[in-house]
């Protein structure tokens, strides 16, 4: 008998369909190499929305500071304040959720969230954001509100706590 007469070519089809398929789903949907390689400087956790990332160490450069795709960014301007950024769409897609008094473990210390605020993007002043404080802050940063067609919107979500005291 020939091997022909017992294969049906849409059970053969459906075979290499799914095969393709899972081919597709195992490899295809991985993450691209990053465009921009970040050296890794800390860790950043937030156990209420179960976060928990990788933060890259940033430079500002001439256009600003250049947000990693899928983990937080940090960049310290004074000793004790630092600026952690990261796109709402990856890894700050739940930063809305985030309570007052939430527990934030960076650089393995905790902190604690003493506020949150929305401010339109083009009232939010990074100098004063950035400014010498009296106790160990972090600002998380995000961006928030209305999608604007460029990629980006027109607030900024951000949350700052400060060092636990021991």
């Amino acid at each position: 008998m020939e091997l022909r007469k017992h294969l049906n070519p849409r059970i053969v089809f459906v075979v290499l369909y799914v095969l393709a398929f899972l081919g597709y789903v195992i490899y295809g949907l991985q993450p691209a190499e990053a465009a921009q390689s970040y050296e890794i400087a800390n860790q950043l956790e937030i156990p209420s929305i179960a976060l928990d990332t990788d933060v890259a160490k940033l430079q500002l450069e001439a256009d600003g500071l250049h947000t990693p795709d899928t983990i937080a960014g940090s960049y310290t301007k004074n000793d004790n304040k630092t600026l952690l950024i990261g796109h709402s769409t990856t890894v700050f897609r739940d930063l809305d959720k985030v309570d007052l008094d939430a527990t934030i473990i960076y650089d393995e210390q905790e902190y604690h969230v003493v506020a949150i605020d929305m401010t339109m993007k083009d009232k939010v002043d990074m100098n004063k954001l950035l400014e010498k404080s009296d106790k160990d802050t972090l600002i998380m940063m995000t961006c928030a509100g209305e999608l604007l067609e460029n990629g980006d919107a027109t607030h900024r979500l951000m949350i700052t706590a400060i060092l636990q005291d021991e």
